[in-house]
């Protein structure tokens, strides 16, 4: 064999190896991928607390080993992406963190859950809260400070009898209101219809209205 028919041979060779490799390489991704997609499940569930059964909302689900995660929302459901195996770490203001792991012999790719939370309760330092450093800036403020009136404070003072009697007599009708008054007075005219209303010029009790009332006063110009 010469040289030139080994040179072949060699080329050749090589890139049958170049062939197999990049096929190998190929069918290895394909394996791999087709295993990850094996192994991606869904999870939905619910938090709730492990006493009475009610919803934790703002519980923060996170998977472990990994940045990504999500919150329940104000019924305590949630709903996350992961693979099986996985471990999720439930933790929230006021409870206990706690981990729960993905089986990995989940048939499919959707797993439903309720995870139990169990209440926490953690005490804080004591802490004295005063409202002024010294007596003296108390005695001060007691004395010169104009603190306003509060809402309740507002309120029970529009709410008194005296105000609601002024408001009563300041504040313009309303339609309903009118409507009474006029329907009055049409009522009025309707029960001497075709005749002169009744005078009381000559009426002795419409006398001794007028002249105590000439006596109060009622009649004079009064400054504002």
């Amino acid at each position: 064999m010469d040289m030139w028919k080994l040179c072949k041979f060699d080329g050749m060779r090589t890139k049958v190896y170049w062939l197999l490799l990049v096929a190998g390489i190929l069918l290895a991704n394909k394996t791999f991928a087709q295993g990850d997609e094996e192994d991606i499940v869904q999870i939905n569930g619910v938090t709730m607390t492990a006493d009475s059964l009610r919803a934790v909302p703002g519980a923060v689900v996170m998977l472990k080993h990994h940045h990504r995660g999500t919150i329940s929302n104000e019924q305590g459901v949630f709903s996350l992406v992961a693979h099986k195996g996985d471990t999720l770490v439930f933790s929230a203001l006021g409870f206990r963190a706690k981990e729960f792991a993905i089986p990995g012999n989940i048939k499919g790719h959707y797993f439903s859950m309720v995870h139990l939370m169990t209440q926490d309760t953690f005490y804080l330092q004591e802490t004295i809260i005063r409202p002024f450093p010294t007596r003296e800036q108390f005695n001060y403020a007691f004395k010169y400070w104009d603190i306003p009136d509060d809402r309740y404070e507002i309120a029970r003072r529009n709410t008194e009898a005296l105000m609601l009697r002024a408001l009563a007599y300041t504040l313009p009708k309303d339609g309903s209101e009118n409507q009474g008054a006029y329907q009055d007075m049409q009522a009025q005219k309707a029960v001497y219809y075709g005749q002169w209303p009744p005078s009381n010029l000559f009426s002795p009790l419409a006398w001794a209205e007028f002249y105590e009332a000439w006596k109060r006063g009622d009649f004079k110009k009064k400054r504002y």
